[in-house]
């Protein structure tokens, strides 16, 4: 299904060898994808796909987490799957997988628990934030960036598009690569992030940050029936209508912005600033806007479900592209800390 692998390092007239960008990035099953998960993340997945290798997971081990019901989460990483190749993720150009599915992964996650220092895994803002809204944090939540930074580290990922709250674990990444680096020799690629950009947050139907837990998402693959009721019942502000206002200021528009083409959002611009339009209109704009946007992925999506085993052959194919980098990776790892009885082994040329 894939072309010839070009992710391995190219030699160069000295001897040394250049090792080409891999991006790497992971989205975690726990719900049906929303705008705010296309436009803040997926979308440049897709775009990046040609900018180099590109390994993509769906993180079904970290929504453990959160989901427990087991017929759910084997649903929605079926529907995460699906949801991804009808947006544009090809499967020939990027290696699509699901993360349980490359155990060589959790194996790694414990070479690097044992160099995780306790007091970088307590500064981490997931686990903190929960604690101090008094809830009970579980040790998958504690040690999450670990299995995160194992994620990245076991394909020598060079870059990782990640959304500003992301930095920090990627920070961890780097801290880990880098103690287990000084100890065992030039085991890891240190990966650097790449900040994804959704032309400004992306609001929800409430103006705040669009997501499902502020049950305010407008999903990308809902019946359009049930979009369209959501979009009809966003509260606007009480100012008359004839009075001008400042589009950036409004999230009606900021939404519009997303998907209108270019052309239609500036003449949107314009009818704000002028005023004299009524609410009901711009919705109804909104509406029209996003049926067509997505008009072509949902077409895509009905072909794919037709066809039951296309999707599980991409994931069984992408999963062995997955596992044998990552036992690559595990392999140089092992050898290097003394899991092997074989000596000066696993240590990069």
């Amino acid at each position: 299904m894939h072309p010839e692998n070009k992710s391995e390092p190219a030699a160069k007239a000295d001897g040394k060898q250049v090792r080409p960008a891999r991006v790497l990035s992971g989205i975690q099953p726990t719900g049906r994808f929303h705008w705010g998960n296309y436009f803040g993340a997926i979308r440049q997945y897709i775009e990046l796909q040609t900018a180099g290798d590109a390994f993509y997971f769906i993180a079904d081990l970290h929504a453990l987490t959160t989901v427990r019901d087991p017929d759910l989460l084997r649903r929605l990483v079926l529907d995460a799957a699906i949801d991804l190749v009808a947006l544009g993720l090809d499967p020939e150009r990027a290696t699509l997988f699901v993360q349980s599915d490359v155990p060589e992964v959790t194996e790694l996650t414990w070479l690097l628990m044992t160099v995780a220092p306790m007091g970088l895994l307590e500064r981490c803002h997931a686990y903190k934030d929960k604690k101090m809204r008094g809830l009970t944090a579980d040790a998958g939540l504690f040690t999450y960036p670990v299995l995160m930074s194992a994620d990245i580290l076991a394909y020598d990922a060079t870059i990782v598009p990640v959304g500003e709250d992301q930095v920090q674990h990627i920070e961890v990444c780097r801290d880990l690569a880098g103690t287990f680096n000084h100890l065992y020799g030039d085991v890891f690629t240190l990966p650097k992030p790449r900040l994804v950009e959704a032309g400004g947050r992306v609001p929800g139907t409430d103006g705040q940050k669009m997501s499902k837990s502020y049950d305010n998402t407008l999903d990308v693959f809902e019946d359009l029936g049930i979009q369209k009721k959501k979009i009809s019942r966003i509260a606007t502000d009480s100012r008359p209508m004839a009075d001008p206002k400042n589009p950036e200021d409004d999230h009606l528009y900021s939404l519009y912005a997303l998907v209108a083409p270019e052309a239609d959002r500036q003449k949107m611009a314009e009818l704000y600033q002028r005023g004299g339009f009524g609410y009901g209109e711009i919705k109804k704009s909104l509406i029209e806007a996003a049926a067509h946007f997505f008009a072509s992925a949902r077409q895509r999506r009905v072909e794919i479900e037709r066809d039951s085993g296309r999707i599980e052959a991409i994931l069984v194919d992408g999963a062995v592209r997955a596992r044998a980098k990552a036992s690559e990776v595990l392999t140089r790892a092992k050898q290097a800390c003394g899991l092997s009885r074989r000596q000066g082994i696993g240590r990069r040329p």
